[in-house]
């Protein structure tokens, strides 16, 4: 049902819901990782290998940053869809002013350590000598965004919250266009622009999000909504900050312990060599392709789940699960089955370095028969997330990275005297995910704080019998 203020997910057809939710979202991750995959070629062409490896090595720094502040706004998403599906909206704009306080506070603190600490990190990350001082230079202009990218997030988990995808997907294909343009400019300085090489993609980057993100504010406060940036009336945010750090710092710690795996698995395939990074940073592109389907229906999966959770709903969550696990399970599969048949043609795109593309060949042939076992888990997940149970999925990443992948990949390799023994960890952690994922949903345990919280019970449903043939939790 749509509304002035955004879309009621907790009545309607679930695999309807589903379709018109998360179709924006996949749109908007398909122009962003396309975008990115632009940008790896202007990289890995033009500029060669070297910078292709600077930014490879960057870029798990940048979403271990980013984690700290992407946790807060999962949590903004899980108590606006919660408000906005209990039909209360002082709460949500309660919600609304903490996340801000809190967000805008934690990329300005995370901005200044960045840019004090880059060269230390990246010694601590085996970064070879010859692509150095590219990484520093790069990463600290990356630094600088970090206010105006978790605002911009912030604000779409907020209107993704109340059910509109939509809107997000409009500016953020605008800020894309705009980085798009300006990329070539600053890269080979054209126009009368600078040239910048590797850097210039870095400031297109930071351009755009301030762009979009002033933009963003100013058609939201012309339309009134409940969302729209405002000075924060900071007399009554002390109860959301609260929820909001009860719910986010678990989620901070997942996306950062996600990404500082990332960092420490990087610095594993460094320790083998130039060709061995370029290799991963360009399997890390054809995987953003082929997750996309699990990353954005296990996203929208805790909106789903949220709105339906906060109105009492709890039975139709089972029904967003099971849905959710067969549109993800399904994409997933025949993405994974065209990357397992085409692996070198989809890898000449980004590198013809022969030996590069051998180690990647090899890459996704071992790891793509295990992405839909990442789709699933990402759905489990994404209902968890929505219960508001992050410190659950927390654990789920602890013993994925810090028990399985990180110490296999380390020990594998070593034993294997190849690269390729981080391959298999990567495909093994991915196994141990879903088990970990689906054995929580299906105890049901993730319930019970809902239920501690008085939460007004589910008024009867159909069942549908597409749900009933899953299973319940």
């Amino acid at each position: 049902m749509k509304s002035k203020a955004g879309t009621d997910l907790t009545v309607g057809s679930i695999p309807r819901h589903i379709i018109t939710f998360a179709l924006p979202m996949l749109i908007g991750t398909i122009f962003q990782t396309a975008h990115s995959i632009i940008n790896a070629i202007w990289v890995g062409q033009y500029l060669g290998t070297e910078a292709l490896a600077a930014v490879t090595v960057s870029l798990p720094v940048i979403f271990t940053i980013f984690g700290l502040g992407m946790g807060m706004t999962l949590a903004t998403n899980v108590l606006v869809s919660q408000s906005f599906g209990a039909k209360r909206l002082d709460d949500l704009r309660r919600v609304v002013d903490g996340s801000t306080v809190l967000i805008y506070g934690i990329g300005i603190g995370l901005t200044i350590l960045g840019e004090l600490f880059t060269p230390s990190i990246l010694r601590a990350m085996d970064t070879p000598a010859d692509i150095f001082p590219e990484s520093v230079d790069y990463l600290r202009i990356s630094f600088l965004s970090l206010p105006f990218n978790f605002g911009m997030y912030a604000a779409r988990s907020m209107l993704q919250g109340m059910g509109d995808s939509k809107t997000p997907l409009y500016f953020q294909f605008g800020s894309i266009v705009l980085t798009t343009v300006l990329d070539p400019l600053l890269i080979f300085g054209k126009l009368g622009l600078p040239e910048l090489g590797l850097n210039g993609t870095a400031w297109a980057t930071l351009v755009s999000h301030v762009v979009a993100l002033l933009v963003l504010h100013a058609y939201l406060r012309a339309h009134g909504s409940p969302v729209a940036a405002r000075w924060p009336r900071f007399d009554h945010i002390g109860p959301s900050i609260r929820q909001l750090v009860r719910i986010g710092v678990p989620a901070s710690i997942q996306q950062s312990l996600v990404s500082l795996g990332m960092v420490l698995q990087t610095g594993i395939v460094n320790g083998f060599g130039e060709t061995s990074t370029a290799a991963f940073g360009a399997v890390s592109r054809i995987e953003q392709i082929a997750l996309l389907p699990a990353i954005t229906v296990g996203t929208a999966m805790s909106t789903l789940a949220g709105q339906n959770l906060g109105a009492g709903h709890h039975g139709r969550v089972r029904e967003v699960f099971a849905w959710g696990s067969a549109f993800s399970g399904a994409m997933t599969g025949v993405i994974a089955a065209v990357t397992l048949i085409f692996p070198a043609g989809l890898l000449k795109v980004l590198s013809r370095d022969p030996a590069v593309l051998e180690l990647g060949v090899a890459y996704l042939q071992i790891v793509a028969p295990c992405y839909v076992f990442y789709a699933i888990a990402f759905v489990g997940n994404g209902i968890i997330n929505g219960a508001g149970a992050t410190i659950v999925t927390t654990v789920n990443s602890l013993i994925t990275l810090w028990v399985i992948r990180v110490p296999v990949a380390y020990w594998l390799s070593r034993v294997m005297n190849s690269v390729t023994g981080v391959w298999y960890a990567i495909a093994l952690s991915f196994i141990v995910s879903m088990i970990v994922s689906l054995g929580y949903y299906f105890s049901g345990r993730w319930k019970k704080e809902l239920e501690k919280k008085g939460e007004p019970k589910p008024r009867p449903e159909p069942a549908e019998r597409f749900a009933d043939d899953v299973g319940e939790a």
